[in-house]
C-alpha cells in the first residue's frame, strides 16, 4: 500500500511538472506571437539578412547610340548601334559581417555595405546594329560589334551612376530593410 501511495505522488508530481512546462512554452510563444517580438541574437540576424542575397531595388532602362570607328589609312571599318541595356544597383547583403550588425532589446543597428551596380547588359532583342560599314580594302572586323556592345555597357552604366541609381538603390535598400525588420518585431532600425 505504501508503495502504491509512493508511485501515485510520484507521477502526480511528474505530470504537474510536465503541465507546468507545457503551459510556461506555450504561454512564452503566445506573448512573443501577440508581441510580434521575436528573439534575436547578432548571428541569427546576420543569417537571415544574408540569406536575401543581393537586395537588388532600381532597374534602369537606357538607350545609347554608339559609333565605333577602326579607320587606318587603306579604308575604315564602322559600327553603328542603336543599344538599349538594363542597369540594376543594390546592396550585397552577403558582404554583411557580425560586427556590423548590433541588437540592444528591440532596437537593431545596422552598418550596410555600400550600395553597387549589381548587374549591367544590353537587351538583344532592343539593341540592333544600324549600320556596318567596311572599306574597300578592308577585311570584315569580326570584333568591332562585340567591342561596340562592350562599350555601349560601360557607357549604360556610367549614365546610370550620374542619373543616381546608387543612391536611389541605397534609399530603396534602406526602406526594404526597414519594412524587414520592423516586421520582424524590431521597434527601431538604425542605419550607420
Amino acid at each position: 500500500m505504501r508503495q502504491l501511495r509512493n508511485f501515485i505522488w510520484t507521477l502526480t508530481a511528474v505530470v504537474v511538472l510536465g503541465l507546468a512546462l507545457y503551459l510556461t512554452f506555450s504561454a512564452a510563444r503566445w506573448l512573443n506571437h501577440a508581441s510580434g517580438l521575436r528573439f534575436w541574437n547578432t548571428t541569427s540576424v546576420v543569417h537571415e539578412i544574408q540569406s536575401l542575397s543581393d537586395l537588388v531595388t532600381v532597374k534602369y532602362v537606357l538607350n545609347k547610340v554608339v559609333v565605333l570607328e577602326d579607320v587606318k589609312w587603306y579604308g575604315e571599318n564602322r559600327v553603328l548601334l542603336l543599344a538599349q541595356g538594363v542597369v540594376k544597383a543594390g546592396i550585397d547583403l552577403k558582404r554583411l559581417k557580425p560586427e556590423d550588425v548590433s541588437i540592444s532589446g528591440r532596437t537593431i543597428t545596422l552598418h550596410l555595405p555600400p550600395t553597387q551596380i549589381t548587374d549591367a547588359y544590353l537587351d538583344d532583342s532592343a539593341s540592333q546594329v544600324i549600320d556596318h560599314t567596311t572599306g574597300l580594302l578592308r577585311a570584315f572586323d569580326k570584333n568591332l560589334e562585340q567591342t561596340a556592345r562592350q562599350n555601349a555597357v560601360d557607357d549604360l552604366a556610367r549614365a546610370a551612376r550620374h542619373a543616381g541609381i546608387l543612391e536611389e538603390a541605397d534609399k530603396r535598400g534602406r526602406a526594404e530593410l526597414l519594412s524587414f525588420f520592423k516586421r520582424a518585431g524590431f521597434a527601431t532600425v538604425e542605419f550607420r
